[in-house]
């Protein structure tokens, strides 16, 4: 089975986009750099928010990720996910970032396998605030990878 297969298994949907301000996905040569995708919830872990929450808010910033690159792929097929940076709105003293941010690669495991083209590189860092203050922000970069793909 498929990377696309496996998200609409998933329930994800690929709705249209209309081009904002910003390139949500920019393609250069065969990768493909996202802009920061950032969470439906607001607020900052290590006051407001949980780890659970925070996670959930990883995991709808990995979901929108891959609505943008869908959109500019045509497909989740062909692709290997190579890096992610996620932004934590956090405490000083908040220390699990890496926890929150698993929910972002614990989704892209699932779709692209863990062991395969899933596997990536990844930061997860803390930040005082975020532009319109989200819990959480994620980019991504994913390689084109398979034959005859996009």
């Amino acid at each position: 089975m498929g990377s696309e297969q496996n998200a609409v298994d998933l329930g994800l949907t690929f709705p249209d986009q209309e081009a904002g301000y910003l390139n949500l996905c920019a393609r250069s040569g065969n990768l493909l750099f996202t802009s920061g995708h950032t969470s439906d919830m607001k607020g900052k872990l290590g006051a407001d928010l949980t780890v659970e929450q925070g996670y959930e808010a990883a995991k709808d910033c990995a979901i929108k990720i891959l609505q943008s690159v869908h959109r500019e792929t045509g497909s989740l097929d062909g692709l290997r996910v190579v890096k992610l940076l996620g932004c934590v709105n956090s405490t000083q003293d908040f220390i699990e970032h890496h926890l929150v941010i698993n929910g972002a690669s614990d989704l892209l495991h699932e779709i692209f396998g863990k062991d395969g083209d899933g596997y990536h590189a990844r930061s997860a860092l803390g930040f005082a605030s975020l532009p319109t203050g989200p819990a959480v922000e994620v980019e991504a970069i994913f390689e084109i990878s398979g034959p005859g793909s996009l």
